[in-house]
């Protein structure tokens, strides 16, 4: 009996042991961390420049109506200064700094503030839209203090992590927290890998910096969930895939992705059952683009792709990522599932930035840009309502309004109203164009009241109302 009791006390505290050895103790404080990050990290504010014709005439044209075009061009041009404030830290003595590229998208002067009271102008070395990164160079002399780029593959769920920025203007802020999740995808934009963190980020964090205990960047803030402030769900792009962009923009001022040129989908437990695939894994191929590096390597539609230059694709949307980040003009394997068998293909990668596909849907992102329309009192962009706007989010077939594209941080709204919620009324009148509301606020701005009623549709497509102080 003795020895079985002394069997169990040895393993126990073996376990113990081990359960401490494996552990990494908590931070009695972040202090010192802090203190050594802080001069790195500095705050952004731009300034745009945002031009509206004002409508010359006592009255309106009806929305779609000719003349509302025809006499457009006699409206009186007027021009104001939007304000908007982000984050970014510095990689390199000479002042080169990253941000985001939402941060500074558009803007007429870019300011940055280093140690709370040095303020640079700063320009623009190179922007890539689709992972949200920007690149800047402050325009001076001085020589600064520079972080370093972590290995965001080692990060582990559970590690601590910091975040230092610039939340609602107010300066050097330091907050804590851990890994919440890895490769989140939140349908931001087209290369998107997440490191989902509840260190407390709001607006104005991004383009701030995740780092590690070591003091590495591991991430760069870009998203938070919740337009009324952090509820602990906040996303950074992890530092691996960001600094092969980084080092591009630096180098060429533009990105050089590598091109498939395939159309890609799930493969569901479906689809792999009829093809006899073992589970659910790879990306189908859907389409193949025509005289495109797969086309010319003998990819067809159908096939599955199952590895891409030695690395497994568990998942469709870890294809793009990985053939973006791999080198233009190398010659990769691609693991193809095809006829219930396995086949090897060698294809050269092009380039997706010269590829027709590439430049195909920049010029949808572009004309959907344009159709955006700004209002001013509101300082918002919004765009009209569609019928697959309608079926897509399931709401009465005859309802009319504005999906809300992008809030300013400075906007009267900004705390109220989320991206994507639908403008339908003001002051309990049907909204059927950017000039219904725009005439509406104006009104309410030229009168005492100063206040606005909005009904939306938000995010959960739940029917709200709210009450707008306009300034």
């Amino acid at each position: 009996m003795n020895k079985i009791k002394l069997i169990l006390l040895t393993l126990v505290i073996s376990f113990t042991f081990s359960l401490n050895v494996n552990s990494k103790p908590v931070p009695a404080s972040f202090a010192d961390l802090a203190e050594k990050l802080m001069p790195s990290v500095v705050n952004i504010s731009t300034t745009t420049t945002i031009t509206t014709n004002s409508n010359p005439f006592p009255f309106q044209f009806p929305p779609g109506s000719p003349f509302e075009d025809m006499f457009k061009e006699f409206g009186t041009p007027q021009q104001r200064q939007s304000a908007a404030l982000g984050s970014g830290f510095i990689i390199d003595e000479k002042g080169i700094v990253v941000t985001n590229n939402h941060v500074i998208q558009d803007a007429d002067d870019i300011i940055v503030r280093v140690n709370g009271d040095q303020e640079f102008k700063a320009k623009v070395l190179g922007a890539d839209p689709l992972m949200d990164i920007a690149v800047l160079q402050l325009e001076t002399d001085e020589k600064f203090i520079p972080v370093a780029f972590g290995d965001s593959d080692k990060a582990r769920i559970g590690d601590w992590v910091l975040a230092i920025g610039n939340p609602f203007g107010l300066g050097g802020t330091v907050t804590a927290g851990i890994i919440s999740a890895r490769n989140r995808s939140i349908g931001l934009s087209r290369y998107e890998d997440f490191i989902q963190t509840d260190a407390s980020i709001n607006s104005g964090n991004s383009g701030g910096p995740l780092f590690d205990m070591k003091g590495n960047v591991i991430g760069i803030n870009t998203a938070i969930l919740g337009r009324n402030g952090s509820i602990g769900i906040g996303f950074s792009i992890p530092s691996n895939s960001a600094q092969i962009v980084i080092k591009q923009l630096i180098e060429f001022g533009e990105t050089k992705r590598g091109w498939l040129g395939v159309r890609i989908q799930d493969v569901t437990k479906e689809i792999a059952q009829v093809e006899k695939l073992d589970k659910a894994r790879g990306a189908l191929v859907a389409s193949v683009a025509e005289n495109s590096p797969s086309e010319k390597a003998g990819i067809q539609a159908g096939d599955i792709i199952l590895e891409f230059n030695g690395e497994k694709i568990n998942q469709m949307k870890e294809l793009p990522a990985i053939v973006a980040r791999t080198e233009v003009g190398k010659k990769v394997e691609v693991k193809i599932w095809r006829d219930k068998k396995e086949i090897i293909k060698d294809v050269i990668l092009g380039r997706l930035e010269t590829s027709d596909d590439f430049k195909i849907s920049k010029n949808q992102e572009t004309k959907k840009q344009n159709n955006e329309e700004i209002i001013e009192s509101l300082r918002i962009a919004v765009r009209q309502l569609t019928k697959e706007d309608i079926k897509n989010r399931n709401l009465p077939n005859q309802t009319t309004g504005l999906v809300i594209t992008k809030i300013a941080n400075n906007s009267p709204v900004a705390n109220s109203i989320e991206l994507n919620s639908i403008i339908i009324e003001a002051q309990k009148k049907k909204i059927r164009s950017a000039d219904d509301l725009r005439k509406i606020t104006n009104e309410v701005l030229n009168s005492n009241q100063k206040t606005v009623l909005l009904a939306i549709y938000n995010n959960q497509n739940q029917r709200r109302y709210i009450g707008v102080k306009l300034d």
